[in-house]
């Protein structure tokens, strides 16, 4: 309370020194709201803010201002894509379902619209999303300009299930993309960083609502190892995620199923990380006992087995930030190159305590999706975000490069221009459907601009 009332109190007196002084104005002064991603990494200053409440809006917005115009979801992604000092344009007051086909399992929803509001009135809708990544806080919108995705062998990211969207473009022009209609366009626009203008409506072709089994299993790393290639063949969905200097690890399967509603009792997920985080601090003198340790209470800890509709069992809470590195790999190299990045992290970073996560991705046919013509495993690492990364992601990043990867969009990576060009085979086909829409380079941050132009 004392606290609280010496702040008050000074807040009190600067105002009032400001309100008297000659040499301060508060009507005047002008000050930038800082924006900062959900880990901190990446900052800006814009110089405004702007949040439409429709397309007649959005369009005044573009036509009407000079510089660099970025759109902005949810801040998750550690890659700077959003970072500009010009103005950052929010879609979330342009959010929820416009309409859906109850014929052919297809709605269309708001590009400000988070994942984690999506499930419950499209099963209302009488329909469901036939995959979503391991976190719901994400835009619509941002989901397809990252290529964001969950993890199955026979599903692709979320711009795979995009039938049609509206694209805003740098002279305001609303474009209707599909197959049909604008289909360069349409290509280039589901999966383009935000570069091409700003989506605000997404159609997308559901399936009927589904309930989810989701069996969480501990094993030993080996084992791991041994059936990772057949349990990714034999389950809807497969991940399974490495805890350092432990040599254990859990595999995680979602299959479609009839059973009732159930919970066994779960691990809170942001728990595990802060005792992780804790067994690295008071055993940072002996990676080996810590590894002895943890590896025996791990053995002790149930399977849990949850059963709920899809869209409250894909996604989890992540409370604990950190800053990440995502690579997409061609499938058969994953697990040569999760062996490889084991060896260095524990050989040389034993301050590391976040999991390894590896999942599985279905190829696809979109000119920037990082799965484009090839079955993919991903492999994903991280850090604490009080942490420095820079050196272990730079330590691990040469395996991933090695082994023909191609970095997630939204993750931290050390790529430029040239590095995109020799991954995907439709870099310069996309460069001039970017350049056509944007001569400009309204949509162009510094990041994007060395990418592009």
């Amino acid at each position: 309370m004392l606290s609280r009332r010496h702040f008050l109190t000074s807040l009190i007196a600067v105002a009032a020194a400001q309100a008297i002084s000659p040499s301060i104005s508060l009507a005047t002064e002008k000050r930038r709201i800082p924006w900062r991603n959900w880990s901190g990494s990446q900052q800006c200053f814009p110089q405004a803010r702007k949040a439409p409440t429709s397309v007649a809006e959005l369009q005044a917005l573009i036509t009407s201002t000079k510089g660099v115009i970025r759109p902005v979801g949810s801040g998750h992604s550690f890659s700077p894509l959003v970072p500009t000092d010009d103005i950052l344009v929010s879609l979330s007051r342009m959010s929820g379902i416009v309409s859906h086909d109850p014929d052919r399992l297809q709605a269309t929803i708001q590009a400000g619209t988070r994942l984690g509001d999506i499930g419950q009135p499209l099963e209302a809708a009488g329909q469901a999303l036939i995959t979503m990544p391991d976190i719901d806080q994400q835009s619509l919108a941002g989901c397809l300009a990252t290529a964001t995705h969950g993890t199955g062998a026979g599903t692709g990211c979320i711009p795979t299930l995009v039938e049609a969207l509206e694209l805003v473009t740098a002279n305001g022009e609303v474009l209707q993309c599909s197959e049909q209609q604008n289909s360069d366009i349409f290509q280039a626009a589901k999966v383009s960083l935000g570069s091409l203008g700003v989506i605000t409506k997404v159609t997308l072709q559901n399936s009927a609502p589904y309930r989810l089994k989701r069996e969480t299993v501990w094993r030993e790393f080996d084992e791991i190892l041994e059936v990772a290639e057949e349990m990714a063949g034999s389950n809807r969905n497969f991940e399974f995620y490495y805890i350092p200097f432990t040599g254990m690890g859990w595999t995680d399967v979602h299959n479609i199923t009839n059973e009732p509603l159930a919970t066994t009792e779960r691990l809170d997920t942001n728990d595990g990380a802060n005792d992780l985080k804790l067994a690295r601090d008071m055993l940072s003198w002996s990676p080996a006992l810590r590894e002895v340790i943890l590896s025996t209470y791990m053995k002790t800890i149930d399977d849990e087995v949850v059963i709920e509709s899809s869209w409250k069992n894909y996604a989890n809470d992540r409370n604990v930030r950190f800053n990440e590195m995502e690579y997409h790999l061609p499938r058969e190299n994953g697990l040569k190159a999760l062996k490889e990045i084991r060896e260095v992290l524990e050989k040389d970073f034993s301050e590391v305590f976040f999991p390894i996560e590896f999942r599985y991705v279905k190829g696809d046919d979109i000119w920037l999706s990082p799965f484009y013509q090839r079955e993919t495993c991903s492999i994903a690492v991280h850090r604490f975000f009080e942490e420095d990364y820079q050196v272990y992601f730079n330590a691990i990043e040469p395996i991933l490069r090695k082994y023909h990867g191609r970095p997630h969009w939204g993750k931290l990576n050390k790529l430029d221009a040239q590095d995109f060009a020799r991954l995907y085979p439709k870099w310069d086909d996309f460069r001039q459907v970017r350049q056509q829409l944007d001569p400009q380079g309204r949509f162009l941050n510094p990041y994007l601009k060395q990418l592009f132009t």
